[in-house]
């Protein structure tokens, strides 16, 4: 069976958890390399270690058209330019 698959068809709750963990690694990247989501929690009074389960997505800012619009085309990237391919 594929690791795909395994995923795919994997219980409930393991599947919960892989997400939980992939979630939580995504949130520490952006927060440690984005300014605007660095300061996008730390206006709520929250840090990326904060988020411990699926139901407090609620927690988590939203990234707005306008946030966009301030940060083209560069600013919200959580990697090196260099690694960048395409920008939309």
């Amino acid at each position: 069976m594929s690791h795909r698959a395994a995923i795919e068809s994997a219980p409930r709750a393991e599947l919960e958890a892989l997400q939980l963990e992939r979630l939580q690694n995504t949130l520490k990247r952006v927060y440690d390399k984005v300014e605007h989501y660095q300061k996008a929690f730390d206006e709520l009074g929250i840090k990326p270690e904060d988020i411990n389960s699926l139901d407090e997505l609620s927690k988590l800012p939203f990234t707005t058209k306008d946030d966009m619009r301030r940060s083209y085309p560069y600013k919200l990237f959580a990697c090196e330019l260099k690694d960048i391919v395409r920008v939309h």
